[in-house]
């Protein structure tokens, strides 16, 4: 509980607006909530959203110490009240999650606090799984990355022990990730393997691809399937060899055939043509292949999940079913 004393800079206001500048970390619906449930207290009684505030006052808050500290990136999670997440599989280790398209893995240049990792912990916080006020320095974080316009599954761990395994198994490539995406054109050979040195430009935040080695560039390989052509689209599947920045988005427009719907690397032209302003890129699949100890994670060995749906193909490719391609 924590005690206030109204100010005369502070008389007059309603008691919402005090409370949000002076708990920037509350939400606003939980605030309304802890108003009703009377843990704000004015002068010893519960009190109304609208209470004008007199210098003197004497407020009680009933709220958890957390939401006092100053907002940083590190407790953005708080500001949530509902977390929005499509949960594919749970444990006490592990959480994999269908992230949807347009929605950020991390906190980025643009400061926005609703992340696929804040949704997470918040979750994780309002079900009392991770208290951060008991754990000393771990906090769950996500073991893999996609693009703000990728959908599909993102990796959580939950446990210290579960991140530590999993980054091993994703660094000894024991994990299997398969992609699926609609391509301009079609590839020649349809099946086949993409190979090349990615470059990253930190300023244009986009990569390049050589074939032959350069200063910086990372070996990028990227299996893939053709598995329909129409209409100018190729539905194809890649499966990721190595984990790059904008592996399939890069090393698909090196090959002639661009990603639908990529700003960045595909053709404007085309996307306005289909309509499409985000890449058809959907991580659909995924497989743990341990070949070496996993510890606490060795009961996931050679389990596999999928996501329900892909947008893109049922707009582009409605003959087609996730089932067809299992």
């Amino acid at each position: 509980m924590r005690e206030f004393t109204v100010g005369k800079n502070d008389a007059g206001q309603r008691l919402d607006r005090w409370l949000s500048k002076t708990v920037p970390l509350l939400p606003a619906p939980l605030m309304q909530k802890y108003i009703r449930l009377k843990r704000i207290k004015c002068n010893g009684k519960g009190a109304s959203r609208d209470t004008r505030l007199q210098t003197g006052d004497l407020l009680q808050l009933y709220i958890n110490d957390e939401f006092f500290e100053l907002p940083s990136e590190e407790n953005a999670y708080l500001t949530i009240t509902s977390p929005k997440l499509d949960i594919l599989y749970e444990d006490e280790h592990l959480l994999l999650v269908n992230k949807p398209a347009g929605m950020v893995v991390h906190a980025d240049e643009t400061g926005t606090v609703n992340t696929l990792i804040n949704h997470i912990l918040a979750y994780l916080y309002q079900k009392r799984e991770w208290r951060p006020r008991e754990e000393n320095s771990f906090v769950p974080a996500l073991c893999n990355r996609i693009d703000r316009n990728t959908s599909g599954i993102v990796i959580a761990a939950k446990t210290a022990e579960a991140l530590r395994v999993m980054n091993q198994k994703i660094r000894d490539r024991e994990l299997e990730k398969r992609y699926l995406c609609v391509a301009v054109g079609t590839l020649s050979p349809r099946n086949g393997r993409l190979e090349g040195i990615l470059l990253r430009d930190e300023h244009k935040k986009q990569v390049s691809v050589y074939h032959r080695p350069v200063p910086g560039g990372r070996t990028a390989v990227t299996e893939y399937r053709t598995l329909a052509a129409q209409n100018g689209l190729s539905l194809v599947e890649c499966k990721l060899l190595t984990g790059r920045t904008h592996q399939i988005r890069a090393q698909l427009a090196d090959a002639g055939c661009p990603l639908l719907g990529d700003g960045k690397y595909g053709s404007e032209r085309v996307n306005r043509q289909y309509g499409r302003r985000t890449q058809a890129l959907c991580s659909w699949s995924l497989t743990f292949r341990f070949t070496t100890d996993a510890g606490a994670l060795e009961y996931l060995n050679g389990r596999s999940w999928r996501v329900p749906e892909v947008d893109f193909l049922s707009a582009y490719f409605p003959h087609i079913s996730l089932s067809d391609l299992i």
